[in-house]
Protein backbone atom coordinates (compact mmCIF):
# COMPACT_ATOMS: atom_id res chain seq x y z
CA UNK A 1 0.00 0.00 0.00
CA UNK A 2 1.44 3.42 -0.91
CA UNK A 3 2.37 5.64 2.03
CA UNK A 4 0.16 8.66 1.19
CA UNK A 5 -3.21 6.86 1.07
CA UNK A 6 -2.33 5.03 4.31
CA UNK A 7 -1.36 8.32 5.97
CA UNK A 8 -4.56 9.93 4.67
CA UNK A 9 -6.68 7.20 6.31
CA UNK A 10 -4.79 7.44 9.58
CA UNK A 11 -5.32 11.21 9.69
CA UNK A 12 -8.97 10.82 8.71
CA UNK A 13 -9.61 8.28 11.48
CA UNK A 14 -7.80 10.51 13.98
CA UNK A 15 -9.94 13.53 13.01
CA UNK A 16 -13.17 11.54 13.24
CA UNK A 17 -12.21 10.36 16.73
CA UNK A 18 -11.23 13.87 17.91
CA UNK A 19 -14.47 15.35 16.57
CA UNK A 20 -16.52 12.62 18.21
CA UNK A 21 -14.75 13.22 21.53
CA UNK A 22 -15.32 16.99 21.29
CA UNK A 23 -19.01 16.47 20.43
CA UNK A 24 -19.57 13.99 23.26
CA UNK A 25 -17.78 16.19 25.80
CA UNK A 26 -20.13 19.07 24.96
CA UNK A 27 -23.11 16.80 25.49
CA UNK A 28 -21.74 15.37 28.73
CA UNK A 29 -21.00 18.83 30.14
CA UNK A 30 -24.48 20.06 29.23
CA UNK A 31 -26.00 17.03 30.93
CA UNK A 32 -23.88 17.72 34.04
CA UNK A 33 -24.88 21.40 33.99
CA UNK A 34 -28.56 20.51 33.91
CA UNK A 35 -28.07 18.04 36.77
CA UNK A 36 -26.06 20.64 38.74
CA UNK A 37 -23.26 18.08 38.95
CA UNK A 38 -19.48 18.41 38.77
CA UNK A 39 -18.60 20.04 35.43
CA UNK A 40 -16.00 19.32 32.80
CA UNK A 41 -13.30 22.03 32.86
CA UNK A 42 -13.42 24.46 29.95
CA UNK A 43 -9.80 23.67 29.07
CA UNK A 44 -10.85 20.04 28.65
CA UNK A 45 -13.61 21.16 26.27
CA UNK A 46 -11.12 23.20 24.21
CA UNK A 47 -8.37 20.55 24.07
CA UNK A 48 -9.97 18.12 21.59
CA UNK A 49 -11.05 21.10 19.46
CA UNK A 50 -7.46 22.34 19.29
CA UNK A 51 -6.27 18.82 18.50
CA UNK A 52 -8.48 18.61 15.42
CA UNK A 53 -12.02 18.29 16.74
CA UNK A 54 -13.21 21.85 16.24
CA UNK A 55 -16.10 20.85 13.96
CA UNK A 56 -17.36 18.34 16.54
CA UNK A 57 -17.14 20.99 19.26
CA UNK A 58 -19.03 23.54 17.16
CA UNK A 59 -21.73 21.02 16.23
CA UNK A 60 -21.95 19.91 19.87
CA UNK A 61 -22.40 23.50 20.99
CA UNK A 62 -25.33 23.90 18.59
CA UNK A 63 -26.97 20.49 19.12
CA UNK A 64 -26.81 20.67 22.92
CA UNK A 65 -27.21 24.48 23.08
CA UNK A 66 -24.19 24.59 25.31
CA UNK A 67 -21.61 27.34 25.81
CA UNK A 68 -23.15 29.36 22.98
CA UNK A 69 -23.32 32.55 25.07
CA UNK A 70 -19.71 32.43 26.24
CA UNK A 71 -17.73 34.68 23.89
CA UNK A 72 -14.58 32.57 24.12
CA UNK A 73 -16.52 29.52 22.89
CA UNK A 74 -18.74 31.43 20.46
CA UNK A 75 -15.76 33.03 18.71
CA UNK A 76 -12.92 30.76 19.86
CA UNK A 77 -14.18 27.52 18.34
CA UNK A 78 -14.75 29.00 14.85
CA UNK A 79 -11.35 30.71 15.08
CA UNK A 80 -9.71 27.37 15.89
CA UNK A 81 -11.49 25.84 12.88
CA UNK A 82 -10.33 28.65 10.58
CA UNK A 83 -6.73 28.30 11.77
CA UNK A 84 -6.88 24.53 11.24
CA UNK A 85 -8.24 24.96 7.72
CA UNK A 86 -5.54 27.51 6.89
CA UNK A 87 -2.87 25.15 8.26
CA UNK A 88 -4.29 22.20 6.31
CA UNK A 89 -4.41 24.30 3.14
CA UNK A 90 -0.81 25.42 3.65
CA UNK A 91 0.35 21.85 4.24
CA UNK A 92 -1.47 20.67 1.14
CA UNK A 93 -0.12 23.54 -0.97
CA UNK A 94 3.49 23.12 0.08
CA UNK A 95 3.44 19.34 -0.32
CA UNK A 96 2.19 19.78 -3.89
CA UNK A 97 4.96 22.21 -4.90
Amino acid sequence: MPVMPFLFYVILIYLVIMNLIAFLLMGADKRKANAKAWRIPETTLFLPAILGGSIGAIVGMQVFRHKTKHWYFKYGMPLILILQLVAAGAIWYFTQH
